[in-house]
């Protein structure tokens, strides 16, 4: 999976190729990707978004620690 800059890098460039208009985008290891509409590239822009907020929220905590008390 690519890091976490390049996902924001790659999700801002398809945001502004998607706002001009364009519907071939260049990523980082040369490969030209073409999307065939708007709905395309809305849908690679969302499940981009998805990745980034799965990377800035880490990885969720599998321990659950419970305080218990009598009440005394």
């Amino acid at each position: 999976m690519a890091s976490l800059p390049d996902l924001i890098k790659w999700r801002d460039e398809l945001f502004q190729a998607r706002l001009s208009a364009v519907r071939e985008v260049r990523d980082s290891s040369g490969e030209t990707v073409r999307f065939g509409s708007d709905r395309e590239m809305a849908n690679a822009i969302a499940a981009a978004d998805r990745a980034i907020a799965e990377g800035q929220a880490g990885r969720a905590s599998r321990i659950i620690r419970f305080s218990t008390s009598k009440g005394i």
